[in-house]
């Protein structure tokens, strides 16, 4: 057992100080290193029967995976792939929502070398035809659970001329290939696949203002530096279960879901639900006994909100947070009711945890914590020089592309792979100041994403579809304070109207309907506001800025 629980230690090295706080984690990544053959199959065959994943479905019927049964399962689906024509470099999305497939795909995947690309099944055709033109996507796997994305798929291809290789799980669909039965037939040995730990394994489009979602893209080495995320900001339990709220389409499942929990040996929960009710969740920490769980703190609100004394939480033996600012009075009121702080972290989609409150460390409620010792962090003036203690200035890493977690490029896109690395530093985009003892604290994006109820929203996505109704001369869609003090922000959508148009309650409606139903729901603008003009710089830019500080006021 210590074999295994100590398994992951070989590829890193690490270091504590007089406190047991960690203050030294390097990577020992073998040039060949591979997440599926080197920790997935690994542990399939020095435990094979650790349990790795507990998948409760929306009827909540109950899905168990021992680590020897995804090292088969993804060989298995590693073969199906391949029969169909997909190979090393292919890129392929994944659209599976929770579905327990998505972790034998995924794995499968990263066997052959191919590029998965995990989405969000809230995509819509439009969203669909920019992405499968921009990353060249040869093939698809999608839920059988949402229809719609079925079509929308079918919809794209028809819009682009192509034709994809389509694959369904939990359905059926003419001209899609049922990855459920299609799997059972295929071998579960196969020969290793040449990867290089530098070569491309993981891509996720990432929302931004000044355009259409950029495309992040990781090398091998990505997945192990989320040990560091797992083993010392999560602290997850080996022989514990972990769980973090997430869709397999974002970013945080990788953070929460999928390597650096795995790599531990522990084992990953899944609750397969449509839609976040508090009441429910809480019930399933309970009856399912988490050790350790993850969520915005939007979710915490609504725990405290539904009542926390009427469960027992008694399993959960740690709490970390991380997508938003997190309001000390939640924190308080967690500690109170659990006797557990709410441990934050900061990070993105290009990068594992830059910031954090790790092990032992005593947390500043709202404060991001520290850097962790995988990375050189700090806060920067213009010029990139750093700023003093209290001032506001730009979190950058001092970083070479694509080491140690690190993303590598923009994948397709010279120009803002430029903006991003440049002088040695890899650049946030998101602004901080630095307190007297180390600690960081968030002030904003240089950019306008919109943090909502945990999701990285992109005003420009929004504006485009807004602009295409009749009604609409211009607009600006900023984050706003939520006015029921909820979601901490949600989308606000400043309209100026065509000739010929009236505001009214009744058009505000319908342009909330017609955003739903033009990009993915969520992003749809829960303020709408009606104005005579739009405040712009001299160059006729539209000033963000000033509408999101009118709101503050």
């Amino acid at each position: 057992m210590e074999q295994v629980k100590g398994y992951y230690k070989k590829f890193v090295t690490e270091g504590f100080d007089e406190n047991g706080i960690l203050n030294k984690f390097e990577l020992s990544c073998p040039d060949n290193f591979n997440f599926s053959y080197d920790i997935i199959d690994k542990f399939g065959e020095i435990d094979p029967d650790r349990r790795a994943l507990l998948h409760i479905d929306l009827q909540e019927n109950r899905h168990e995976f021992s680590y020897l049964q995804l090292s088969k399962l993804s060989t298995q689906a590693a073969n199906l792939f391949a029969s169909k024509g997909i190979k090393k470099g292919d890129m392929v999305m994944l659209i599976l929502k929770r579905n327990y497939q998505f972790w034998i795909a995924i794995f499968g995947l990263i066997k052959l070398g191919a590029i998965a690309i995990p989405a969000t099944h809230l995509l819509t055709t439009h969203d669909l035809t920019y992405r499968f033109e921009r990353a060249s996507v040869k093939a698809v796997v999608c839920t059988g659970y949402n229809p719609d994305i079925e079509q929308f798929t079918e919809e794209a291809e028809a819009e682009m001329g192509i034709d994809l290789i389509k694959f369904i799980a939990n359905g059926e669909r003419d001209g899609w290939i049922n990855f459920d039965e299609e799997i059972k037939k295929m071998p579960e040995t196969m020969e290793r696949v040449p990867t290089d730990s530098y070569e491309h394994m993981l891509l996720y489009f990432t929302s931004g203002t000044t355009g259409y979602p950029k495309m992040v893209i990781h090398n091998h080495r990505y997945a192990l530096a989320h040990i560091q995320t797992a083993a010392h900001w999560h602290n997850v339990d080996p022989d514990g279960i972990h769980l973090t709220v997430s869709d397999t389409g974002w970013g945080k499942a990788a953070w929460g879901k999928l390597f650096g929990q795995m790599a531990c040996g522990t084992c990953i929960f899944v609750y397969d639900f449509d839609k976040f009710v508090p009441t429910d969740m809480l019930r399933i920490m309970q009856d399912y006994k988490i050790t350790t769980f993850c969520a915005p703190p939007t979710m915490f609100r609504f725990f405290i909100k539904e009542g926390l004394e009427n469960y027992d939480l008694s399993s959960l033996k740690y709490s970390t947070i991380a997508g938003e600012a997190l309001n000390p009075e939640v924190y308080n009121k967690w500690l109170e009711f659990t006797g557990l702080k709410l441990m934050e972290a900061f990070g993105q989609t290009e990068s594992t945890a830059l910031l954090a409150n790790l092990i032992g460390m005593t947390p500043k409620p709202g404060s991001m914590g520290k850097p962790t010792p995988l990375y050189d962090v700090d806060v920067v003036d213009d010029d990139g020089n750093p700023v003093p203690v209290g001032e506001v200035g730009e979190i950058v890493v001092r970083a070479e592309p694509g080491k140690d977690g690190l993303f590598e490029c923009y994948y397709r896109d010279e120009e803002l792979t430029k903006e991003a690395w440049h002088d040695g530093l890899y650049h946030t985009g998101d602004t901080a100041w630095k307190d007297e003892d180390g600690y960081f604290w968030y002030v904003g994006r240089n950019d306008d994403v919109i943090k909502a109820s945990g999701y990285r929203i992109g005003p420009f996505e929004i504006e485009s579809v807004l602009i295409s109704h009749p009604s609409v001369l211009e607009c600006a869609v900023t984050g706003a304070p939520d006015p029921n003090g909820i979601r901490g922000q949600v989308v606000k959508a400043t309209v100026v109207l065509a000739r010929g148009y009236t505001a009214s309650e009744e058009l505000k409606k319908e342009l909330q309907n017609y955003v739903k139903k033009n990009t993915a729901p969520y992003k749809y603008p829960r303020i709408v506001e009606f104005v005579d003009e739009l405040p712009k710089t001299i160059s006729g830019k539209i000033r963000r800025v000033q509408i999101r500080n009118d709101d503050n006021k």
